[in-house]
């Protein structure tokens, strides 16, 4: 048997250690072999762990409860898609029809999930944590709503993220999430606070008005993620995770049935220009 020592075994020197501590992580550990994510072994994850249970064990380090794993997987299967009116959709469409791959053409439609397209749910979390916030101070839930809602305004607008629909007078998708929301409540699985706060913020925006505003995918999602304990930022990671189904089934699609250079509209039709008229270059004689 041979003594020499493995690289193992071997001391490292300053520069080898700084080398090795570049990056640290407590997410992952791997070695020729060997797997490790949050301390278990992949092959015990793998066929025991849902994919929403391994996002929430690589988000926060534990694994969910069963039940919390459930709710978390419905809020993401719920907005994978929303058809090629949906920005993303659109360009993860066009993209494939410019000769790019898969990764292209998803790449460049979750680069457009931002502040207004991407980012209600992310907002609607940080307001719900404001009310509750709020609430926490010993404000009764009605005033905690007026001033989250306040506060919000002053730095959003007017527009309330996770309320309302272009589309949809009631958003299919809210009531059901917010039926399971209630039904983990009475279970015990998780407190209802924050269903509760956005209803309150659902009927405070409806008020004096002749059509409600009702909640939308964004809003019911945020119930989710925020009773279950994820951060506000994270509500947008967790929307681009479930949106991008959608964008590789559609570019994918896209792929099988061709088209080149497809744009935003049909080539038959041009845009409105609005600009000045047709006029000459100063100096220029014209009729040459």
């Amino acid at each position: 048997m041979s003594d020499t020592p493995t690289s193992s075994t071997v001391a490292m020197d300053a520069g080898q250690q700084a080398s090795q501590d570049w990056w640290h992580t407590q997410i992952i550990d791997m070695k020729p072999g060997e797997i490790r994510y949050r301390g278990y072994p992949i092959e015990q994850l793998i066929g025991n762990v849902s994919f929403a249970q391994m996002i929430w064990l690589m988000l926060r380090g534990e694994l969910p409860a069963p039940r919390e794993g459930e709710l978390l997987d419905a809020a993401l299967m719920a907005a994978v898609d929303h058809g090629p009116q949906a920005p993303s959709i659109a360009i993860a469409r066009m993209a494939a029809t410019c000769g790019v791959g898969l990764n292209n053409a998803m790449a460049s439609a979750v680069n457009v999930l931002g502040d207004v397209h991407g980012g209600a749910g992310e907002q609607a979390v940080a307001l719900y944590h404001d009310i509750a916030r709020h609430e926490d101070e010993g404000m009764a839930l009605a005033d905690a709503v007026a001033a989250g809602l306040a506060e919000y305004r002053d730095l959003h607008g007017k527009f309330v993220s996770g309320f309302g629909h272009r589309f949809h007078p009631i958003d299919p998708r809210a009531p059901r999430l917010l039926e399971l929301v209630d039904q983990a409540a009475c279970d015990g699985v998780v407190s209802g606070r924050y269903a509760a706060i956005a209803r309150a913020v659902e009927q405070k925006l409806g008020e004096g008005r002749a059509k409600p505003i009702p909640m939308n995918i964004d809003g019911a999602t945020a119930v989710i993620y925020a009773e279950l304990g994820f951060p506000a930022p994270l509500a947008r990671g967790l929307f681009c995770l479930s949106r991008s189904v959608g964008i590789l089934s559609h570019a994918w699609e896209q792929t099988q049935q061709g088209g080149r250079n497809k744009g935003p509209i049909p080539r038959q039709f041009i845009w409105t220009y609005d600009g000045v008229a047709q006029r000459d270059v100063p100096g220029r004689e014209t009729g040459r």
